[in-house]
């Protein structure tokens, strides 16, 4: 199963779900990282300077991480194929017009976009708008 490619259907049918709690990015050294897996990270990425961990907000503060400020998760529930041109740009466009900033992380099946908590609700009715005018498809 490849995912959708098509742009117009990939935006017509993303389907932007905002996931229930607050996340967080913070960072361990690599050497520390089977240290903090029992936090269940939703996402984790290694980098030169350590490894960034995406993780629910009380497990990051009861682990005692310094972490960046708290987001929301919102998936867009259409399988999006890894290959499929053009929809980070125009839904970061939708969000960037609304003065959201948006962190993505692309699946196999979905993308993910962690926005400011504050902002949420509104990167949600963005989103579900930028959906709506691509109409049918």
């Amino acid at each position: 199963m490849s995912g959708v490619t098509d742009l117009k259907q990939l935006l017509s049918g993303m389907r932007p779900s905002l996931v229930e709690g607050e996340f967080v990015y913070c960072t361990v050294p690599t050497s520390a990282l089977s240290d903090h897996m029992h936090l269940e990270p939703v996402g984790f990425f290694r980098e030169r300077e350590g490894v960034t961990l995406i993780l629910p907000l009380a497990a990051a503060r009861e682990a005692g991480l310094a972490t960046a400020p708290a987001m929301r998760m919102i998936t867009l529930e259409i399988h999006s194929s890894l290959e499929a041109v053009g929809l980070t740009a125009a839904f970061a466009t939708a969000l960037g017009n609304e003065g959201i900033s948006a962190n993505v992380v692309a699946a196999y099946y979905h993308d993910h976009i962690f926005v400011p908590a504050s902002d949420a609700e509104r990167a949600v009715t963005a989103l579900r708008a930028l959906s709506a005018a691509q109409g049918p498809v």
